[in-house]
């Protein structure tokens, strides 16, 4: 099988102050030769971190640069290495070309999943441009201001039995066990986020932070990064339609707006 695709990669607006928001998993966008490969249900693109650009609405305003993607992670999964090596070694994962859901479903109808040529294609397409502008616009950053901030912005449904026992948490901070950020940072976002009402947070639990997060935080280095893994039921329907619900998001919204001030208030000190 041989890939193509006429979606840019990503959509991408520069801002002014030293904070980059990646949302590397928002994409729905299937090119319909690979789509007439996927079963019903993989068509559906269940899996996606959805309406993280209006739950992030406000990142204009605070003067973030904004990173997004436009492929579906069934393409190709931006938060994974490029050589598909397992983030989580040990636990059940999916892959940088996934061939199964969430819910350990098959994606590809007839089980051509793809091969290591048409995983390369999907890498050159849509993969290595996400990253280029990523590290581009770090760069960019880290020249205007000395210190910059990368947010990975993820959401989940808040029950996936296939990864976790139980319930998850509502805000999952990930510093990559403490590599990715500034241990003070970390500690003043996770003292914002257990103060949200209703809603529980950790830091680096069972979501430490994908491949961005690890791979770009270097804070010796003046490059803080760290992820944040929403339960989606924090503000839309985790099943079908998957609707946005302006009424519960506005109960954490304000609050991931804080996060990001801190954020900006640490690498502008």
């Amino acid at each position: 099988m041989t890939f193509h695709t006429t979606e840019p990669p990503f959509r991408f607006r520069a801002g002014t102050r030293p904070l980059l928001i990646s949302m590397p998993h928002v994409g729905t966008h299937v090119p319909p030769a690979l789509a007439a490969r996927f079963t019903d249900e993989a068509r559906q693109v269940p899996d996606t971190d959805w309406h993280l650009e209006r739950l992030y609405d406000f990142a204009d305003q605070l003067g973030a640069s904004v990173l997004v993607a436009t492929h579906s992670r069934y393409v190709i999964d931006l938060n994974r290495t490029p050589d598909g090596t397992s983030l989580y070694p040990g636990q059940s994962v999916t892959g940088l070309c996934p061939i199964d859901t969430f819910d350990d479903t098959p994606i590809y109808a007839a089980g051509d999943v793809p091969d290591e040529a048409e995983i390369a294609e999907r890498r050159a397409a849509v993969w290595q441009p996400y990253h280029r502008q990523l590290v581009d616009e770090l760069a960019r950053l880290k020249a205007a201001h000395g210190t910059v901030a990368l947010w990975d912005a993820h959401s989940i449904r808040s029950v996936l039995p296939r990864f976790f026992d139980g319930r998850l948490p509502d805000l999952n901070l990930g510093t990559a066990n403490g590599a990715s950020c500034d241990p003070a940072l970390a500690r003043t976002l996770l003292g914002i986020a257990g103060q949200v009402p209703g809603h529980t947070a950790v830091l680096n639990g069972r979501f430490t932070g994908g491949y961005i997060t690890r791979h770009h935080g270097r804070p010796g280095q003046g490059v803080h990064a760290v992820q944040l893994e929403m339960t989606q039921c924090s503000y839309m329907q985790e099943a079908l339609p998957f609707d946005y619900l302006p009424d519960v998001a506005a109960g954490v919204q304000p609050h991931v707006r804080r996060l990001l001030e801190a954020v900006l208030e640490f690498v502008e000190a």
